[in-house]
């Protein structure tokens, strides 16, 4: 079995590594840093399965999933995050992931869910699944979140938590003239004026 770490935190990446050679048959074990590392490394090896982090400096993990399942269909993608929202891993699942565990999953979780998927399964923590269940009903095509980009998407989440675009900007590598225009494309296309506005809408339809 050969597993790609992509997050850009070594610590993590360590941790990960650590627990990823307790499971019997791996033979390549490699990280990357970003969505660029990812491609270049998929490209050389042919990875089994690729644990894949959704804040990359680069671009958002949802964004590249697409194109990761075109280039490498046998690579099954595990999405971690430290987001434990169901609305991710409907994202997720519906972009082509095999499954979706938070950060906070023990090492136990993490291996079983690698063996499932590696199986040809599909996993997703018993937390989600459940509030997936309880939204059954609701149809998230018609929610005006679904009309952002997956880079919109992002910036809501962080403009929600009150981070100012200085703060973004730095965070996501990009400048603060792109992240207002960001704000505002948002805004325009969810019909809101004020942040406090889309925090409301955000705790109203579980996404903060």
């Amino acid at each position: 079995m050969k597993i790609l770490i992509c997050d850009d935190h070594k610590i993590i990446c360590e941790g990960l590594r650590r627990i990823l050679q307790q499971l019997p048959g791996v033979t390549l074990i490699n990280e990357a840093g970003s969505a660029k590392e990812a491609f270049v490394l998929l490209n050389k090896y042919d990875f089994d399965i690729l644990l894949l982090d959704i804040s990359l400096p680069d671009k958002s993990g949802l964004d590249i999933i697409e194109s990761i399942k075109e280039q490498h269909t046998s690579t099954n993608i595990l999405m971690l995050s430290i987001f434990s929202q169901e609305h991710y891993a409907i994202r997720s699942l519906k972009l082509g992931a095999s499954g979706y565990l938070s950060k906070n999953c023990s090492s136990e979780e993490l291996l079983i869910a690698i063996k499932k998927i590696y199986n040809g399964g599909k996993y997703l923590s018993q937390s989600i699944a459940e509030n997936m269940a309880l939204h059954l009903d609701t149809d998230f095509s018609k929610m005006k979140h679904e009309i952002l980009s997956e880079r919109e998407f992002e910036i809501m989440l962080k403009l929600v938590k009150g981070m100012s675009l200085i703060d973004i900007a730095g965070e996501l590598s990009i400048s603060n003239k792109t992240v207002s225009t960001y704000r505002s494309r948002i805004m325009g296309k969810m019909g809101f004026n004020k942040n406090t506005e889309l925090a409301r809408y955000c705790i109203e339809n579980n996404l903060a």
